[in-house]
């Protein structure tokens, strides 16, 4: 069994001993040592059952954790005898837990990290790599999030918003470390969509699944950002681009549309191009329309004015980048493309300058800096 494999084992673990009567945070604890444990134990004499072993091993855990001097007098009570053995049930409760990981009372970072560790199955070494922080801040991080959850108790879960926000914020975070984190993200969402009936689950696979299948081509070789127009598009895994449709397809049939199908929508458009040229930007144009109904926000307003400019031309862009607040995020890096478009080259040279000066990370200055370059030399040469 691969480490993947492994991981998925997890919340189906930590559903049953919180189903016995383990309190979340001991039980999650638990997990993590049985899958501490695993790892040697089965390189040398792999289980024919490494769920009903992982449960047993976790079980064996959290009774020690329990019946510790710190915890003895509240938790005997309840686990002062482990549950007869048998057939574990096929049921598990992994969608109550996506709800408690992302409770209410959390904040997203905390939600993001105790979903990867609870749910994930990683570790808070890994965690903690992923986003370049100190193991030593994860673990505050994850038990500040667990002793949240143990006074609010379980009966103020969150809700599938919050759930799919949770997976969003991993998924965006991408690669860093030894762990993938969009993939990561795909994966728990599989999980979810499996169990929760609703459109919008399937909506934000899709979306992973169509942003996922162009990842190759995001960068160059020296990590520079390419972006959606200079894309070689024959890097597009295209298998995941047609399970990203099917699955949107399905969500879209049962006519309950949400934000993050018809941010999928738009995704699959761009997919469907073969080339930038085809791409159908009057359809994207009516999707963020759509899209502003579910959220109206500067940054849906910032993506809009780009497609109305190119299914309109740049002074219709530029009339919609009007509308949008100026001291948000990229306003100056979509302003110079627009005035690039319409012929402006001084000072759409200059807004490239700015937007380098402002951007938010340093791939993304880098490549605002070439483009002020770019067209700086340009209008040198005429």
């Amino acid at each position: 069994m691969d480490d993947v494999e492994l991981r998925e084992l997890v919340p189906q673990v930590l559903s049953v001993l919180v189903r016995r009567g383990a309190d979340f945070a001991t039980a999650e604890d638990a997990v993590q040592e049985a899958l501490i444990r695993a790892v040697p134990a089965w390189e040398q004499d792999p289980p024919s059952d490494p769920k009903g072993w992982l449960i047993t091993v976790a079980w064996r855990a959290f009774l020690d954790l329990a019946r510790s001097e710190a915890s003895r007098r509240d938790r005997e009570a309840r686990v002062d005898a482990e549950p007869p053995t048998g057939v574990v049930p096929s049921a598990d409760d992994t969608l109550h837990l996506y709800f408690l990981a992302a409770h209410p009372d959390l904040t997203p970072s905390s939600a993001v990290a105790l979903t990867l560790r609870a749910l994930g199955g990683l570790t808070t070494r890994q965690i903690a790599q992923a986003y370049l922080v100190p193991e030593s801040t994860m673990a505050q991080r994850i038990s500040r999030a667990k002793r949240t959850i143990g006074r609010s108790g379980l009966d103020r879960p969150g809700d599938v918003r919050t759930v799919m926000r949770v997976l969003y914020l991993i998924f965006n975070e991408g690669y860093s470390g030894d762990v993938d984190l969009a993939a990561e993200a795909i994966r728990l969402t599989r999980q979810l969509a499996t169990s929760a009936n609703d459109p919008e689950v399937h909506g934000l696979l899709a979306l992973m699944l169509l942003h996922h299948a162009r990842r190759r081509s995001r960068s160059g070789p020296d990590g520079r950002i390419v972006p959606l127009a200079d894309q070689d598009r024959s890097l597009w895994d295209t298998e995941l681009i047609a399970e990203g449709v099917v699955i949107l397809q399905a969500a879209l049939g049962r006519d309950r549309p949400g934000e993050y199908q018809v941010q999928a929508a738009i995704a699959a458009l761009h997919a469907d191009a073969e080339r930038v040229q085809d791409t159908d930007w009057t359809q994207i144009v009516e999707w963020y329309d759509e899209l502003l109904r579910f959220a109206d926000t500067p940054v849906v307003r910032l993506n809009r004015a780009v497609a109305v400019g190119e299914a309109d031309g740049a002074l219709a862009g530029l009339a919609a980048l009007a509308q949008v607040d100026e001291h948000i995020p990229r306003h100056e890096a979509v302003a110079a493309y627009l005035h690039e478009k319409n012929g402006e080259l001084e000072l759409a040279a200059r807004l490239y300058a700015d937007a380098s000066r402002n951007a938010p990370n340093l791939a993304e200055r880098d490549h605002q800096m070439c483009q002020a370059a770019r067209l700086n030399e340009m209008l040198r040469r005429q």
